[in-house]
């Protein structure tokens, strides 16, 4: 797969950039810039060797049937665009549209070394389209607006696992390379599946073991530990017996846990579980709360966080790791009083001395949010889906199209 370097001369070129700028908002205002910074090197690097580099990515899940009714309900990249430019220090220009009048207008002002961006590219219906003609089209029409010389960089990691037109389909039509935060993501995956230092721990947290089953699977193959906390684990306690009252449950997915927790002691892949739960009277932060062991919840609370004893479990099983890839908080850390469980993973995966990766979406908002540092782990993905599938061991549509030869060379 070509990284940047190997595009060559790149001066007064148009290089159609597809970054994940997917950004939570609260409002307008960006709650977590995260992956806008993970963008800038290849950006700078880019705009710095005279590129003409106009950005496409996409914010939210914009509804509607048609580009009008999705524009007007939005989200707009426009809170995007105005993180970008103080980032970068100069203006980045927003498109008033996708591939239309205003995009090309926007991209014949670009200067060499400019930077300007599309509007959300989930505002045309074709982008997300299961219609591979009607992507096409769309596909066409982003490449037209490189001219003569355009290029395609692919560094949005988070959406290579969608098969859209702005990441499978239109490397195809451009000379195209992977960008630096593809690279680098890849790169991290890899030493997790290929070589891991050993023991090599798992911690999966989040609301349904139904997103994750397939890839607990792929990993009693590989990983020697798996911490399963948060909403998934309540499926996993149910297996075992355990009351979970009003606890998040995926009633049909016992059966097949039941299969992954035998799998599991078949192939000796230790599995840690809760053994203290933070039973809640209600779903909220003013909610009533006590510690109770697994085997006395009551009936009539919802668990929202994992108790003393499970924390102190999670961090003792972590302790002599070589190997972490964490995906999924195990509470609801955006409620401060049910944030400890998901804030002492996180110290102590911290702690781990070898490769630490936090497999992006919420675990690694949840990181920032409780005021740890980036450089306190190896790797904060950008992609927690994306990652999700490459460690399943499923191919990722929009890497294969990097991978494959440009239409141009």
């Amino acid at each position: 797969m070509r990284g940047i370097d190997d595009l060559g001369d790149v001066a007064g070129r148009t290089i159609l950039l597809r970054a994940d700028l997917n950004t939570p908002l609260d409002g307008t205002t960006i709650t977590d810039d995260g992956r806008i910074r993970a963008s800038l090197p290849t950006i700078s690097k880019l705009a710095g060797r005279g590129a003409r580099v106009v950005i496409l990515a996409h914010l939210g899940r914009p509804s509607g049937d048609s580009y009008a009714q999705r524009a007007a309900g939005g989200p707009s990249l426009r809170p995007v665009a105005a993180r970008l430019s103080e980032l970068l220090g100069h203006e980045v220009r927003l498109a008033g549209d996708v591939a239309g009048d205003s995009a090309a207008a926007v991209v014949a002002g670009l200067a060499d070394g400019g930077v300007a961006m599309a509007q959300n590219i989930r505002f045309e219906p074709a982008e997300t389209s299961k219609d591979d003609a009607e992507r096409a089209g769309l596909a066409r029409r982003l490449a037209a607006l490189a001219g003569p010389g355009g290029l395609y960089v692919g560094d949005g990691f988070g959406a290579l696992h969608r098969k859209h037109a702005s990441v499978y389909d239109l490397p195809a039509l451009l000379p195209h390379a992977a960008g630096d935060l593809v690279l680098d993501e890849v790169a991290v995956l890899r030493q997790l599946t290929e070589n891991p230092q050993r023991p090599y721990a798992v911690v999966l947290g989040g609301a349904k073991p139904s997103d994750k089953l397939a890839v607990i699977a792929n990993l009693l193959g590989s990983a020697d530990r798996l911490i399963i906390g948060g909403g998934m684990s309540y499926t996993f306690l149910r297996a075992q017996g355990h009351e979970v009252g009003k606890s998040l449950l995926e009633e049909d997915m016992i059966p097949r846990v039941s299969e992954l927790l035998a799998e599991a002691a078949r192939r000796g892949v230790e599995v840690v579980l809760p053994v203290d739960l933070v039973a809640a009277t209600h779903y909220g932060p003013d909610a009533e709360h006590e510690v109770v062991p697994v085997g006395e919840f009551p009936a009539d609370r919802e668990s929202l966080d994992m108790g003393p004893a499970t924390r102190e479990r999670f961090a003792s099983a972590l302790a002599d790791a070589r190997t972490v890839f964490w995906n999924g908080p195990v509470g609801v850390f955006e409620f401060p009083p049910f944030a400890a469980g998901t804030r002492a993973v996180a110290e102590a995966i911290s702690q781990v001395s070898g490769l630490t990766v936090v497999g992006g979406g919420d675990s690694a908002a949840a990181v920032r949010i409780l005021g740890f540092p980036d450089d306190a782990f190896t790797h904060i993905s950008t992609g927690g889906g994306a990652s999700l599938e490459y460690l399943e061991g499923r191919p990722l549509p929009g890497l294969a199209a990097l991978e494959a030869d440009g239409a141009a060379g």
